[in-house]
């Protein structure tokens, strides 16, 4: 039996029940109305689904144009879900690798990251270890041709499903590397990519560890407790910086692992409650703890989201550690998926997280959210104080607050469109091709800087700032408003002041490249590992955490409420 079969045979038998709902008389169709409310659900749900089928009906056979059923339903589903809440989805077949990946890191693939490079994509980023790297594949490759087909003018998603694909299974790539003269092709088999979630731990200094965790995914927790029990056997660890910045979630029960690694047996994490009663349940850790004691600093920001939010949001309710960061995204609610025709399914939001003093994670307000979805300002009026283990006041209204508040200073222009327009990441594939190797305790000295400098005075590298973009627009005002004759001797003066101020932005910008610079160097030479050993050498919301953690009567204080943390500015 076809799909399409199979369809027209459900709305058939649909149609027919509603006819004989229709032919009953008029004073008996309301209680048979009723009855069927009570056991099949809203009469609307009903009415309103066959007005929708006869509407796509109609659209089939008398738009002026054909119709593309399926992206209009989509389309309609994905309109309808938004009207909900931003976490109830459709997950049509199509994306069930993508969903897969989220839930378990497990995809078929190469095992690289993808970005755009003019028409074609490159390899931004081959992870170590797996096919691509394996192959020789590295970052700045371009990617040509797949299986001989021409990739030019490819999205990164287009060529990301191409990519993808069931383990064992060959692929050929044609690529253009800078150092060759001509293209050449690579092929390999894919494999099954499962990424590490904790792709980086070790000692920031003799007494102090540290451990990333990207993401929860099945087996985290047990990451998470393997990474701190070497800590300990290895080092004399007297504090350990957590770092879930930037960690979106994911499984709720690797939340209750991930806590259970720092809290003893039987503490209660998180509990649910629901509109349905079997969604009502409290989650305990279930196992003993590998260490109670050492003094922890987690570190959160707008990017650490639901299980982060879990796990940063308890170990402050259980006053075992100090938060550290900005304020987390502010996503309360559980999820769960349900299966659905044709291999689809619907992620549905059933119910809110507690975490144990009592308060929800979840924003209180959708409609006022930051550029990137996390919670905006939380007014006082909409935040309820609750308290911690110790007794210390926290406050609900959405996501974590940190213990210490900090403030980040933003990138400049100039900064910014080095990154935008790939200018670092283009200098590091040149000065990879010119060295074999980097030690691990690489650092940009003078002769890079200077390198540095040439390579961008060689290229086409401009960018407009803010100021030139406003006495743009005023010029052109001002020449509307026939001022301009009167003005334009200064608009010059102006002008000509800010593109002398221009020539300097690097000097001025030094220290931001500079940590670029070192983090996309040392990748190339030592993978994920080395960006994030890069970039903490320059981590300032980890040296915030290691003051603290440095300072046994500053931690103590603020986990008993004496202290009350100031807001820290980087």
């Amino acid at each position: 039996m076809t799909k399409k079969t199979d369809f027209i045979q459900r709305i058939l038998i649909f149609t027919v029940t509603l006819l004989i709902l229709w032919s009953i008389p008029v004073e008996t169709r309301a209680q048979a109305e009723e009855e069927t409310a009570k056991t099949t659900g809203d009469f609307e749900l009903a009415k309103n689904l066959d007005i929708y089928y006869s509407l796509m009906r109609e659209l089939d056979i008398l738009f002026v144009d054909s119709i593309d059923p399926g992206k209009l339903i989509k389309t309609s589903i994905d309109a309808m879900l938004k009207t909900l809440d931003p976490y109830t989805v459709y997950i049509p077949e199509s994306r069930m690798e993508d969903y897969k990946f989220m839930t378990t890191g497990q995809y078929g693939g190469i095992g690289a990251l993808i970005q755009k490079k003019g028409d074609y994509v490159m390899i931004s980023t081959p992870y170590e270890g797996f096919p691509a790297q394996k192959a020789g594949l590295t970052a700045g490759d371009v990617i040509l041709k797949v299986d001989g087909k021409s990739v030019k003018g490819k999205s990164v998603k287009d060529l990301s499903n191409l990519l993808k694909g069931e383990p064992g299974t060959g692929i050929t790539l044609t690529i253009r590397r800078l150092g060759k003269k001509e293209p050449f092709e690579v092929h390999f088999k894919r494999e099954k990519i499962k990424m590490k979630s904790v792709p980086y731990y070790g000692m920031l200094n003799d007494s102090i560890g540290y451990i990333k965790l990207n993401q929860f995914t099945l087996g985290c927790g047990k990451d998470v407790k393997n990474a701190l029990k070497t800590l300990k056997e290895e080092n004399h660890l007297k504090g350990l910086v957590f770092d879930l910045r930037n960690n979106p979630g994911g499984l709720l029960i690797e939340a209750i692992n991930v806590v259970n690694a720092f809290v003893s047996q039987g503490q209660q994490v998180v509990s649910t409650k629901g509109r349905i009663s079997q969604w009502e349940r409290t989650y305990k850790t279930p196992q003993h703890a590998v260490d109670t004691a050492v003094a922890i600093a987690v570190l959160v920001n707008s990017g650490s989201a639901s299980a982060s939010e879990i796990v940063s949001g308890s170990i402050q309710d259980l006053d075992r550690g100090v938060i550290v960061g900005t304020r987390s995204y502010g996503k309360g609610l559980v999820q769960s998926t349900r299966d659905l025709p044709y291999n689809s399914k619907l992620k549905l939001t059933i119910a809110k997280y507690y975490i144990p003093s009592g308060r929800c994670i979840q924003a209180l307000d959708y409609s006022h959210r930051n550029a990137d979805g996390s919670v905006g300002h939380v007014p006082d009026s909409l935040m309820t104080p609750f308290k911690t283990k110790h007794g210390r006041t926290v406050y609900d209204g959405g996501g974590i607050l940190p213990d210490t508040v900090l403030t980040h200073t933003k990138w400049t222009p100039f900064t910014r469109e080095l990154i935008v327009q790939q200018v670092v990441f283009d200098f590091a594939t040149h000065f990879y091709v010119k060295h074999d190797s980097i030690p691990i305790d690489f650092t940009i000295d003078d002769a890079t800087w200077s390198a540095f400098k040439t390579y961008l005075d060689s290229i086409d590298f401009s960018y407009e700032t803010r100021t030139e973009k406003v006495l743009d627009d005023l010029e052109k005002q001002s020449k509307k408003e026939k001022y301009y004759d009167a003005l334009k001797d200064e608009f010059a003066k102006m002008h000509t002041l800010l593109k002398q101020d221009r020539s300097n932005d690097l000097e001025k910008n030094k220290q931001d490249v500079t940590e670029l610079l070192q983090e996309e160097i040392m990748s190339r030479y030592y993978y994920q590992k080395g960006r994030i050993k890069a970039s903490l050498s320059f981590d300032k919301d980890t040296k915030v955490a290691m003051d603290i953690l440095e300072n046994p009567q500053l931690y103590h204080a603020i986990l008993s409420g004496a202290h009350k943390a100031n807001s820290a500015k980087k």
